[in-house]
């Protein structure tokens, strides 16, 4: 099985602050930080303030270096990431 080198595809974006899940199109040399960019603008209806704020989660696991492209994580159609907070959030 070949996948075309540039195709795009489809991977879910759930956004904890606003408890949403986007479906984001994107392509194997999308970076992690484009990636949070863009869900954080889809999900907030606006530019996001302080990106820096949040982090990505892959797998469970931190992505650490942001300019890191998907297609060295490994991700695939339908994959599943989560932008949250960086620092944990206060219960109320």
């Amino acid at each position: 099985m070949s996948t075309d080198v540039g195709a795009r595809y489809a991977v879910r974006v759930m956004v904890t602050p606003a408890w949403e899940t986007v479906s984001l199109q994107v392509d194997d040399t999308t970076t992690v930080a484009q990636l949070k960019r863009e869900a954080l603008r889809a999900a907030l209806k606006r530019a996001p303030l302080g990106e820096q704020e949040y982090i990505v989660k892959f797998r469970g696991a931190a992505v650490l270096d942001e300019s890191v492209m998907l297609r060295a994580l490994g991700a695939v159609p339908n994959a599943p990431f989560i932008v949250l907070p960086a620092r944990r959030q206060p219960v109320r």
